[in-house]
């Protein structure tokens, strides 16, 4: 939804057009990445969950500030995500609820979801937001490497998720980001 509000402030308002502006969640709903996906990964006791949403329709040359108008959509996202994590653990830790509380399991979701969104979507590896941001700043032969791989679609994400499970490195990173955000709440 930020990514749509974001194209469309900038100058784009091809998500606006195709009612992607919204926070009716419907829209956004990809029957394959939003559905099928994770409910095969929980069918399959898989030891991690995955899916996506449709990606935003974003038409790049109409946006203000070409390149780094991108990069303001692509991080648009994943900084909403980061907000919504800093948001939720500042009223944690002022709350402080009992541990195995509702509030406490709902402050849980919502941060350690909301960081593990932020951190993914952040990978500068395309189609993910990290990538629009790099993008916009790397010299033209490595742009060309990101739009091949960017062909790909979501082939590259898949293969990337098994990486990082594998070597679990984005797990660190989401372990000292989430101490740092909310020190009390326990993985």
């Amino acid at each position: 939804m930020m990514h749509a509000f974001t194209s469309d402030w900038l100058g784009d308002d091809t998500a606006r057009v195709m009612g992607r502006v919204s926070l009716n969640p419907l829209p956004h709903i990809d029957p394959i990445w939003t559905v099928a996906i994770p409910i095969l990964l929980l069918v399959t006791h898989s030891p991690f969950l995955f899916g996506a949403a449709k990606p935003v329709p974003v038409n790049f040359s109409r946006l203000k500030y070409r390149e780094f108008g991108g990069a303001i959509v692509g991080a648009a996202g994943p900084l909403t995500n980061l907000l919504i994590a800093a948001v939720a653990a500042l009223a944690f830790n002022k709350i402080n609820p009992a541990l195995g509380s509702t509030t406490y399991n709902i402050f849980k979701l919502t941060i350690e979801l909301n960081i593990g969104l932020f951190l993914f979507n952040m990978i500068p590896v395309p189609p993910l937001d990290g990538s629009r941001v790099l993008y916009a700043f790397a010299p033209r032969p490595l742009q060309e490497v990101m739009e091949a791989i960017e062909r790909s679609g979501m082939l590259s994400v898949a293969i990337l998720v098994l990486i990082l499970y594998q070597t679990g490195a984005l797990l660190t990173i989401f372990e000292k980001l989430l101490n740092f955000l909310a020190p009390g709440l326990l993985l």
